[in-house]
């Protein structure tokens, strides 16, 4: 793990269009290497997509391998590149809310896709934070990823069996609190919310902390700019009348922002999660073994 860090730094150097092709290319290795993300990639498009044919999923998918591949590498650039580099390739739209953050309790709805890590930089840029964090299964790599999440100033990082309490307390003391909640952690603090019409274990974190803190919710989604030229941070108009009495309709609202921004650039969501692992009692996995899909199938 160390020589994969060491070559991320020694490759950051490289201009984007250089590291973002090389990026890709390795995603298109990855797509043939990697069976199980592929079957669960493919999967998740059958489930979420079925207005498209199998090749039209399978060239979404390899899509989605090359932009996920690409962002890994190009997490060089985020770790490690100066604060002037950075700026001149996060481009913020319409602007970052700093007013509105700095005015009360925030939520940052921050949706997984492959950029993700690029809303935490234009954010740092301007201010603290707060944020669950998953630990990294590789010691080495989760110093190195949690420095580089660091680096322009202090965020307080928080894990998942910490529970909600640490992170009402930053609220209070004023930092903005980025979640994402569009991930399979299970029935506990979930409902079966719909997601592309299939009943999807969604956590409601989102409307029962807005409604305990009285935080605004302002959404944002980072994709790629075109030609290689950086990426977009898109800040949405935060939410009115947010969650209201009803945390379910209000986690289908969360849900259903996500699904149309999915739908605005397809191949950069995370489609390599196991989004329907948890089903309602009684009803099958939605992903069998990865041995469905052979390569033969690919072509």
């Amino acid at each position: 793990m160390r020589a994969l860090l060491v070559l991320m730094w020694l490759m950051h150097w490289l201009p984007l269009p250089v590291l973002g092709r090389i990026g890709e290319g390795i995603g298109s290795l990855l797509f043939y290497a990697i069976k199980k993300r592929r079957h669960i990639a493919l999967t998740n498009l059958r489930l979420c997509m079925p207005d498209l044919n199998e090749a039209e999923r399978v060239a979404l998918a390899k899509k989605h391998f090359r932009a996920y591949s690409r962002s890994v590498w190009e997490r060089g650039i985020l770790w490690w590149a100066s604060e002037t580099r950075l700026k001149k390739l996060i481009v913020v739209e319409p602007h970052l809310p700093l007013q509105a953050i700095q005015a009360g309790p925030t939520i940052i709805l921050c949706p997984h896709f492959v950029c993700l890590d690029v809303v935490g930089v234009a954010l740092m840029q301007e201010t603290s934070l707060c944020v669950i964090y998953s630990r990294q299964s590789n010691p080495v790599f989760d110093k190195a990823m949690r420095k580089g999440r660091t680096r322009f100033r202090p965020i307080k990082i928080f894990s998942r069996s910490e529970g909600i309490k640490p992170i009402l307390r930053a609220m209070r003391d004023g930092l903005p609190f980025v979640l994402a909640g569009d991930m399979d952690f299970g029935i506990k603090d979930a409902e079966f919310i719909p997601f592309f019409g299939i009943p999807t274990a969604t956590l409601t974190a989102l409307p029962r902390i807005a409604a305990t803190t009285g935080a605004k919710v302002i959404p944002v989604v980072a994709t790629y700019l075109p030609n290689y030229q950086g990426w977009k941070v898109q800040f949405y108009p935060q939410w009115n009348d947010y969650p209201g009495d009803d945390i379910v309709a209000a986690t289908r609202q969360m849900n259903a922002f996500i699904e149309a921004r999915i739908l605005e650039h397809p191949e950069e969501y995370f489609w390599t999660h196991k989004r329907f692992k948890t089903r309602p009692p009684g009803a099958p996995s939605l992903y069998g073994t990865a041995t469905q899909n052979s390569i033969q199938t690919l072509e």
